[in-house]
């Protein structure tokens, strides 16, 4: 039995949130326990002294002046995660919730939040007794924090909202009954601590993250096996072209390349004797381009790290001292600038890979049969699968524009910058879907290129990804059914299966820290 990852607050490496988001359960370190009691104490301690403090004794937003009596404190947390509970769209998926979920229970388990151990108890129970929130995915400007559907998380933890679990979608007061749990009453800060916070789109984030790493390796693999499907050079790949130029995702990308072709029959083939001087940029050029979105993702998963060790709540209450600090770590900037980077990434993946194919389709540039059939003409081969690739690019390339220059102002010009981190993490999980598409129609027009080669055959890695392909997908000898194959193809790309086919160890990671 795989055992639970310890959720240490503040000290989360992002392969651990990597596989809280694949599905591994997650305990919270109970190191942190004395020190959340000790905060929530701290919250009493700041109530006696008879002091204003923003979201405690006060409104919220533009009604932060107004004073709420001792009476009504309860009432205050309840009637802010009711009166933000205003989404709208599809559920956010599983895996993402639960992400959502982990990410809050170790931001608030920072001792910063003012919440006491039990509410956090509860946020744990629903990650083991696998209770996931219905929460709507749209609604949220990515500042003052992810306030609507982390409103809707809270909302199920007092009994409100639906929630899917074991026994399907109830009402959260049901499921919770049948998980053996009662819905908390929320204390003093309790409603803002959950509600602030940018764990909504910071779990949206790393799930493009984690995709995007996925495409960019399997990418490689294929566009390893479209160089050799195309004759291409492997000269391109020489360490020494890319030691010069420095960037450490260049350097890598060629690396991969140069292992995933060692040894390939097809390439000795023409090691002489070759007429073309120069291959097509989207051959030659693959370690400055796919090595270009390696840093670009690895920037971006710098930032996520970060971000998903953070305390984001505001206000912030310190136990020494029993302060509380008004700021705006609510703000998600850094996470909007992040998302924007990921999609840029997956754009120019795609883009690549697409290219591949145009290339592979084309007789004039690849030296291949028209559209990759025996008999062109009678069939159409790879006619359409370009098409659909070109149009799932182009869709990439209209989500691509960053999120991050865009801002609206809320709650009556008191919040009147925001990020939209949301919708920029958010679109991430679609342009994964879109690339991993493209880089899976390569992966079969270049499977069937390397087929006009033999008896000669491409490299071991690739042959043995060619082999994987080959299990849910035959060779185009003529026109049939294409799209349950391509189907299959797209489920190799997201599962990593042709990353494992090729060798993992041959290509770079992303999230390793």
């Amino acid at each position: 039995m795989t055992q639970p990852i310890i959720l240490n607050p503040g000290h989360v490496s992002l392969a651990d949130w990597r596989a809280i988001y694949r599905g591994r359960s997650v305990t919270l370190d109970a190191a942190c326990f004395p020190a959340i009691e000790a905060n929530a104490k701290a919250v009493d301690a700041i109530l006696a002294s008879g002091n204003a403090v923003y979201g405690v004794n006060t409104g919220f937003g533009k009604l932060a002046n107004v004073r709420i009596e001792a009476t009504d404190l309860a009432a205050l947390q309840r009637n802010i995660v009711l009166s933000h509970s205003a989404g709208v769209g599809e559920p956010m998926p599983a895996p993402v919730v639960r992400l959502m979920i982990a990410l809050k229970l170790a931001s608030l388990a920072q001792a910063a939040s003012g919440i006491r151990l039990a509410t956090l108890e509860l946020l744990q129970a629903f990650l083991d007794k696998e209770l996931v929130p219905e929460i709507p995915a749209q609604g949220s400007v990515g500042a003052s924090g992810d306030l609507a559907p982390l409103a809707h998380l809270a909302a199920t933890m007092i009994g409100v909202g639906f929630i899917t679990g074991p026994n399907g979608r109830r009402p959260a007061i049901e499921a919770l009954a049948s998980a053996g749990l009662v819905p908390v009453t929320l204390g003093p800060k309790e409603g803002l601590a959950l509600l602030n916070g940018t764990q909504f789109s910071t779990a949206y984030a790393l799930a493009g993250l984690f995709e995007a790493e996925t495409v960019l390796r399997s990418a490689l693999v294929t566009g390893a096996l479209s160089t050799d499907a195309a004759r291409g050079s492997d000269t391109p790949f020489d360490s020494r072209i890319h030691v010069l130029r420095r960037h450490p995702g260049q350097i890598a990308t060629a690396a991969a390349l140069r292992a995933l072709l060692a040894g390939s029959a097809i390439r000795a083939s023409h090691l002489v004797n070759d007429d073309r001087v120069q291959d097509p940029y989207c051959l030659r050029c693959q370690p400055q381009v796919m090595g270009a979105c390696h840093d670009m993702l690895r920037n971006a998963a710098d930032t996520l790290r970060i971000e998903a060790n953070s305390v984001t709540d505001n206000p912030l209450i310190f136990t020494d001292g029993n302060v509380a600090l008004s700021g705006g770590n609510f703000h998600a900037e850094p996470v909007a600038f992040a998302a924007d980077m990921i999609a840029i990434a997956l754009c120019e993946i795609g883009s690549l890979a697409e290219r591949r194919i145009a290339m592979l389709v084309d007789p004039a540039l690849s030296g291949l049969p028209a559209f990759l059939t025996p008999k062109p003409g009678l069939n159409s081969g790879f006619m359409i699968p370009q098409v659909t690739a070109a149009a799932l690019v182009a869709e990439n390339k209209q989500r691509s524009m960053p999120a991050s220059v865009d801002s609206i102002p809320t709650s009556a010009n008191q919040e009147d910058h925001v990020s939209m981190a949301a919708h920029g993490a958010r679109r991430l999980i679609a342009m994964a879907e879109n690339a991993s598409a493209v880089v899976a129609i390569e992966l079969l027009a270049a499977a069937q290129g390397c087929h006009f080669h033999e008896p000669l055959r491409t490299s071991p890695p690739l042959q043995a990804a060619i082999k994987r392909v080959r299990q849910s997908a035959p060779l185009l000898d003529e026109d049939h059914y294409l799209h349950p194959h391509i189907q299959s193809a797209i489920e190799l790309i997201r599962s990593g299966a042709v990353i494992t086919a090729a060798g993992e160890d041959l290509l770079p990671e992303i999230c390793m820290a």
